[in-house]
């Protein structure tokens, strides 16, 4: 899992180099990114259900056999369309492997503090799956070449697959039969895949262009008509009771949010590092090393034990105020920004994710029982690559504007760069307090919720 996360922000900083070997054009280059993003969003709520209906350890070994052949393709790519057909692929395998892994711990640890602590490692693996893939991707890039973001991936998964055939118990679900809603699937996968394009794209076509609102439209209506098969069907590929708890429904809403407004603090903060304060790729990673390590303090040392004795909703709360400061602070940083003064406070406050994301997660898997487990891990994730493409889409959109207009009025670059990428903060911002709005409204204490729906 650790591995699959990296590789979502290793390549971020490897693009300028791999678009010159390789001869991408600029609007070419962002499918690098995009055709991972959309295989992988929209395969996990389907990858999710086959685990359940075949077995999760099956879909998880699967799934990383997928991803580590397809890092090897992309490694080894010489052309633009085959890195991009490799990323896909590399999407599919990704989506196979975390679809389950939740679903995985929930069986596999059900005594409440042993859960805890795992989900808090689970948890901390996807921070510092972030952070450390922009430090390794500038070191391998500048020491090596960018083929080896891609290679680092084969010892990884070859062990990773050697481990898990000894220690994962072998899980035999019901069967397709069970479950096999091909129509359902159909449709939820053309749905996401449809909506997670037409997100990465509205960059490129605008927010009230006929592109966006057309490829919007049919999207919405495959995931409408997705929601009433799903109501009518005798063997439902999701059934609709998931999403009957409180808990799950709220905590998979305040995903959507906090990730979109956390994109910019872990993409739009390496920008401002590089292009306005002129930092290189692995000097970058490096000013961004000690989010890493107090995120991983506070959520493998002390968030188990707070959720345990505070409950989830109190430590969520609390650790999306830390992160309101951390973006607020943010929304005032200057052109000329000092790393001990300006920046390193951020990273600092950025605790806040190390206490809220196990919490989210205990909350967003409460209502799996044991045959359903695959599936609520599935929804988890799908929420939060939903909430992953919002922010790309969103503040990325909003940052450049505002940077044109600025530089249209006549300001420096520098300048100009940071009033956009201030914008986007305030939005941010704007989403956490929103996120904190519906968690403390929908959530129920721990002392009266309700966890099975």
């Amino acid at each position: 899992m650790l591995t699959l996360t990296l590789d979502g922000s290793i390549v971020t900083v490897a693009m300028p180099t791999i678009q010159r070997d390789l001869g991408f054009t600029s609007a070419g280059l962002s499918w690098v990114v995009n055709a991972y993003l959309i295989a992988f969003g929209s395969l996990l709520l389907l990858a999710g259900r086959i685990g359940d209906l075949i077995g999760r350890t099956r879909v998880f070994l699967a799934g990383t056999g997928v991803f580590t052949v397809a890092s090897l393709l992309a490694g080894a790519a010489t052309t633009p369309a085959m890195l991009i057909a490799a990323r896909f692929l590399q999407g599919v395998g990704s989506a196979m492997a975390s679809a389950v892994g939740l679903g995985i711990l929930i069986t596999l640890f059900g005594e409440p503090r042993e859960r805890a602590r795992a989900i808090a490692v689970f948890s901390f693996t996807g921070a510092a799956g972030a952070s450390v893939g922009q430090v390794l991707g500038g070191i391998l890039t500048d020491a090596l070449s960018w083929h080896w973001i891609f290679f680092i991936n084969l010892p990884i998964g070859v062990a990773s697959l050697l481990v898990a055939r000894r220690v994962l118990p072998t899980d035999r679900g019901p069967g397709l039969a069970a479950g096999a809603d091909v129509i359902g699937a159909a449709l939820v996968t053309a749905g996401l895949m449809l909506g997670i394009y037409t997100v990465v794209k509205v960059e490129e076509y605008g927010w009230i262009s006929a592109p966006t609102l057309g490829l919007g439209a049919v999207a919405l209506a495959l995931l409408g008509a997705f929601v009433v098969r799903q109501a009518t069907a005798r063997a439902p590929l999701m059934p609709l009771r998931i999403l009957r708890s409180r808990s799950v429904a709220g905590a998979n809403l305040v995903q959507v949010l906090m990730v979109a407004a956390l994109f910019s603090f872990q993409i739009i903060v390496a920008l401002h590092l590089r292009h306005v304060l002129g930092y290189g790729a692995a000097e970058t990673g490096l000013a961004m090393l000690p989010a890493a390590v107090v995120i991983g303090g506070v959520s493998l040392g002390v968030s188990a034990r707070l959720n345990a004795r505070f409950g989830e909703r109190a430590v969520l709360l609390t650790g999306i105020v830390l992160l309101i400061g951390a973006l607020g602070f943010l929304t005032r940083i200057p052109a000329d920004a000092r790393y001990v003064t300006d920046v390193l406070p951020v990273m600092l406050l950025a605790a806040g994710f190390g206490l809220a994301l196990p919490a989210l997660t205990s909350l967003g898997m409460s209502g799996a029982g044991k045959d359903d487990a695959g599936l609520a891990s599935g929804v988890f994730n799908t929420t939060q690559q939903i909430g992953m493409a919002m922010g790309v889409a969103v503040l990325t959109t909003l940052a450049a504007s505002r940077t044109d207009r600025l530089l249209g009025e006549g300001h420096r670059r520098a300048e100009a760069l940071t009033g956009g990428y201030q914008l986007a903060f305030t939005v941010g911002t704007g989403l956490l307090v929103a996120a904190f709005a519906v968690a403390f409204l929908v959530l129920r204490p721990s002392g009266s919720a309700t966890t099975r729906p």
